[in-house]
This record gives C-alpha cells, sequence and structure tokens, in this order.
C-alpha cells in the first residue's frame, strides 16, 4: 500500500525519545529533558510583539511563494553586513523552517545514480531527505582526535565518478565542532577540484563561543560561492523554532528549483511568522548576544558536570548547545540484565531509571555517543548530570 520510498527512510532519533520524555511528563512524571534541540528561553519580547502587531493588522494572507519581499531583502543585508555575502532578494527562498530549505534543495538538486557525502556524526535527517530525493547517502566518518571536523583527505578519499555534493554542518548538530577559515579552504579546494556542490547548513552560526569568528564557505571566493546553497533560518538564534522559518541563498537557478517545489508543496511560509522574523533581523541582535553568553555558561556548567561521570569523555563543543560525549566504556556494563550494548540501550536505561532524556548517537551515524542538549536551565542541568551519575554508578561491568 505504501509507497517503496518510505521503506527507505527511519524515524527520526530525536523525535521518538522526545516523544517518549513527553508523553512520561504528561503522566506527571519529573523528567529532565536533555533531548530537545531548541532554546529554552523565549522569543525576544520585540519579536512576539511584531506577530501580535501582524495579526491586528490583518497580515495573514499568502504572501509570495518565495517570501515577503521585505524580509528577503532584510536577509539579503545580513547576509552581506555578517557573512560579506551578496545575493539579490531573487536569489533568496524563505521557507517553512531550515529543514523545509534542505528538503527543496535535495529535491532540486538529487537524482537517482548521485552520490551526497555526509560527514559523520550528522543530524539525524540529512541521510533521509538524500535518499527521498532517490539519491544515496554516503556517510564519511570523522575522527573524534579531529575534533570531528571533516579533513581535506578524507573528503578527497570519498568522492568518486559519482559524488555530486557535501553538506557540511557547522557549528554541528550533534557535535558542536565549528570550522575555522583555513579549515575551509582545503575542503573548498577539494570542492572545486572535483566540481562538487556544498549545502552549508549555518542554522547555528549565532551560536559560537570564546570568541570564535564564523566564517561561511561561500564567502571563501566566487567560484566557491557559485556551488554553495547557503541554508540558515530564525529558529536557533532568536528562539524561534515553532515560528518555522527558513531560508536559503545561493545561485538563481538553484534557488528558483526549490522556489518551484515549494509552490507545489507548502507555498509561502506563515505570513505572520515572516513579519516577526523580519523584526528579529532588524532589532533582536542584543538578544542574541545575551542568549550566546547564557549558553556559553551553561556549556561550561554541563562540561564540568560530565568530567565527574564514570566512564564519559567530552571535548568542549566550539559552538551550538550540544554535547557529545563518548560512552564507549559503558558498553557491556549491566544494573541487572540485560546489559547495556549500545548508546540506544544507555538512553532507554537513563529514561527509565533516572528520568533523564538524552539522545542516543545511532541517528547520528555515531553509536558510541550520545547527544545532551545544554538549552536548559543551570539548575536542570545540574539535577539532570546528578542523576545521570547516580545511574551509571549503579552499573557494573
Amino acid at each position: 500500500m505504501l509507497a517503496e520510498r518510505i521503506h527507505r527512510i527511519g524515524i527520526s532519533e530525536t523525535m521518538k525519545v522526545a516523544g517518549l520524555a513527553i508523553k512520561l511528563r504528561a503522566e506527571g512524571v519529573d523528567v529532565v529533558d536533555f533531548s530537545v534541540g531548541e532554546p529554552d528561553l523565549p522569543t525576544p519580547e520585540g519579536v512576539k510583539e511584531a506577530g501580535k502587531r501582524a495579526i491586528d493588522a490583518n497580515r495573514t494572507r499568502y504572501t509570495s511563494n518565495a517570501g515577503l519581499m521585505e524580509l528577503r531583502e532584510a536577509i539579503r543585508d545580513k547576509l552581506l553586513g555578517d557573512n560579506g555575502l551578496k545575493y539579490d532578494p531573487e536569489d533568496i527562498l524563505v521557507s517553512s523552517g531550515a529543514k523545509a530549505s534542505l528538503y527543496f534543495a535535495a529535491m532540486a538538486l538529487f537524482q537517482k545514480g548521485d552520490e551526497v557525502l555526509v560527514p559523520s556524526p550528522y543530524w539525524v535527517s540529512y541521510p533521509e531527505q538524500i535518499r527521498l530525493a532517490g539519491a544515496q547517502p554516503v556517510t564519511v566518518p570523522t575522527r573524534e582526535e579531529d575534533g570531528f571536523k571533516l579533513t581535506p583527505e578524507e573528503l578527497r578519499s570519498a568522492v568518486t565518478s559519482n559524488t555530486k555534493a557535501v553538506i557540511l554542518n557547522y557549528p554541528s548538530n550533534p557535535t558542536g565542532s565549528c570550522y575555522g577559515r583555513e579549515e575551509l579552504e582545503g575542503l573548498a579546494a577539494v570542492c572545486l577540484e572535483h566540481g562538487l556542490l556544498v549545502l552549508a547548513d549555518e542554522i547555528y552560526e549565532k551560536l559560537i563561543y570564546d570568541g570564535r569568528e564564523f566564517t561561511s564557505i561561500a564567502a571563501l571566493d566566487p567560484a566557491m560561492k557559485a556551488r554553495t546553497v547557503v541554508i540558515n533560518g530564525m529558529s536557533k538564534a532568536f528562539a524561534m523554532t515553532g515560528w518555522r522559518v527558513g531560508y536559503a541563498a545561493g545561485p538563481g537557478e538553484i534557488i528558483g528549483a526549490m522556489a518551484k517545489i515549494q509552490s507545489h508543496s507548502t507555498s509561502n511560509a506563515a505570513s505572520i511568522s515572516q513579519w516577526a522574523s523580519l523584526e528579529a533581523l532588524r532589532s533582536a541582535d542584543e538578544d542574541v548576544t545575551r542568549m550566546v553568553k547564557r549558553f556559553q555558561a551553561r556549556r561550561d556548567e554541563m562540561m564540568r558536570g560530565l568530567e565527574s561521570l564514570p566512564g564519559v569523555r567530552c571535548a568542549s563543543p566550539e559552538g551550538g548547545f550540544y554535547v557529545f560525549p563518548n560512552i564507549s566504556e559503558l558498553l557491556g556494563h549491566k544494573a541487572g540484565s540485560p546489559s547495556i550494548a549500545a548508546a540506544e540501550d544507555l538512553a532507554f536505561y537513563l529514561l527509565e531509571t533516572a528520568r533523564v532524556a538524552v539522545v542516543p548517537g545511532e541517528g547520528f551515524g555515531a553509536p558510541h555517543h550520545i547527544r545532551i542538549s545544554y538549552a536548559a536551565s543551570t539548575e536542570q542541568i545540574r539535577e539532570g548530570l546528578d542523576r545521570i551519575g547516580r545511574a551509571l554508578d549503579s552499573l557494573r561491568p
């Protein structure tokens, strides 16, 4: 009865664990939820007010399929001011979230016979979107000792005659790693050498720490810009996950193809959300700065707590709001029966025993890791780590 493509994809691991956590909370269970991939802070007040004004002004009708011209112009100005990237509004597509933008890009660019390189660990939806487009995702493992960053040598060795593109996500979900300019230049040289396209998922761009500066691979030179689709959005930087606004910028031919697909699927992003997004780009920089400081403090709190957990090691993330600890030393341990054979077993053990929700690494292509979000209050971070510590103390080899 179902189409064959449905059997090619799986259920999101993040949604699976989050769903169980939500179910337990609905039943009155006290769960510390480290699974969610969204800021716990409220949308900035000015942005919320802009959304309310849009409703009161009856700006509740369809917009242009590609998005409000005012919003696309603001995105143009943002890309030029923040990233040194010059685009026309016609080279920008506003969609219902960065995930939708990525999906439209995959559908516009990939087809049967194409291979798309996906550095692992990776965000759970990249391989599935590639499969839905009929293409083949090819995972390229990165090394923990390299900060989970793809090297030019690893990229070059993975290229075949069928390779069409590579997906670069930085700061990374799930690892928090971020590329510096020189690292990107090495990757760009390989991409240009082999004529590869790049989908640059930059949704966590604003959430970087310790004084680092963000560089878009598209900004390195005109040749790289011509082969890159930049994906970004409002969800993470402006705490607007539920507003569902993302955008893509790139060569006009690609953006036009993505817009065509959008016109026959979702059509425009919600008009109210677009007006709120316009206000975010115009006035919420100070809100973002305050949020970044809070996340950096929470990251530091999380890292201090992780250092005390038995059998766990973790590098400090450079951006985003996740840590990605290695739990391989715990595999084979048990508290009763059966034993912890995989990260998924540990995740369900922590949920059942400690009432803490984390995401197993299998869905990210890293079965020896778990993802923990520190988009939670300091109190929740401390409580959750204390619960995890007690649960791990109960495990025996």
